[in-house]
């Protein structure tokens, strides 16, 4: 019976056998790797990495895919929505220090996904995600680009990233209205040890009005803290790189 691809979920399958292959040439699976999937689908991705890898962790909503993918031999099922997912205790359950993560997804909540697996980086070893390409485009983005903003700074801080693959609507079924690409995602071994909050607050407060200089929001936030500290806030909040934005919050918490 065919699945019809349900809009509350987001559902889009990838169709495209050379997309797929391309896929998973750049996740490159080896045999026994630890590895989860969000958001399978249909199994057009699963199918080859599990060929590849011998056996592979899924993570699925729709009851009915749910249900078929249980039908296969070297499937784990995880039947839940994605951000109720303790990927920490699920490194613990499979029995490894650190898993891949891989998996097209949904794009109405995929930043949500991405800030969730931030909270269990310490036992991720790489993501690739299928994401709109204009996420990807922020994610990536670098400084004084007007992609450039709250993700990219969030992000950057903990993985490196690389666009590492453009897919168009007509790989999947139905068809998208956005392009999309995929991201490869690898932590960082020593990333700035600043709170995850504190720098969230932070970034949020500088790119709340992008067009203003920073002394209209980050410079009247920073004053409110009490910080006496030198930061340039004669600038927009694009124009300010990673590192300045780390080596603040660094600040904030040693005066904390």
């Amino acid at each position: 019976m065919k699945h019809i691809a349900r809009k509350r979920f987001g559902q889009h399958f990838l169709a495209d056998g050379g997309i797929i292959e391309s896929i998973v040439s750049a996740i490159a699976p080896l045999p026994g790797q630890p590895m989860v999937e969000i958001g399978p689908g249909l199994a057009a991705l699963t199918q080859p990495l599990v060929e590849r890898l011998g056996r592979l962790t899924v993570i699925e909503l729709d009851r009915d895919l749910a249900f078929r993918l249980r039908l296969h031999g070297q499937l784990d099922v995880i039947e839940s929505d994605v951000l109720k997912v303790d990927f920490t205790q699920l490194a613990h359950t499979l029995g490894v220090p650190k898993i891949r993560v891989v998996g097209n997804l949904p794009y109405n909540i995929s930043t949500p996904i991405l800030f969730h697996l931030l909270e269990h980086v310490q036992v991720i070893e790489d993501q690739h995600f299928m994401l709109q390409k204009e996420v990807i485009d922020r994610m990536v983005a670098s400084p004084a680009t007007s992609d450039y903003g709250r993700l990219s700074v969030m992000l950057q801080w903990r993985y490196a990233m690389e666009n590492v693959l453009f897919v168009p609507p007509e790989s999947f079924d139905p068809p998208p209205r956005v392009d999309s690409a995929v991201v490869r995602m690898v932590p960082h071994a020593a990333p700035a040890a600043v709170r995850t909050a504190l720098l969230s607050e932070l970034v949020q407060v500088a790119f709340s009005q992008r067009r203003k200089l920073l002394r209209h929001t980050l410079g009247r936030w920073l004053e409110g803290r009490g910080f006496a500290g030198i930061f340039d806030t004669q600038r927009r909040a694009e124009e300010v790189p990673v590192h300045e934005y780390l080596a603040l919050a660094l600040s904030l918490d040693q005066k904390a």
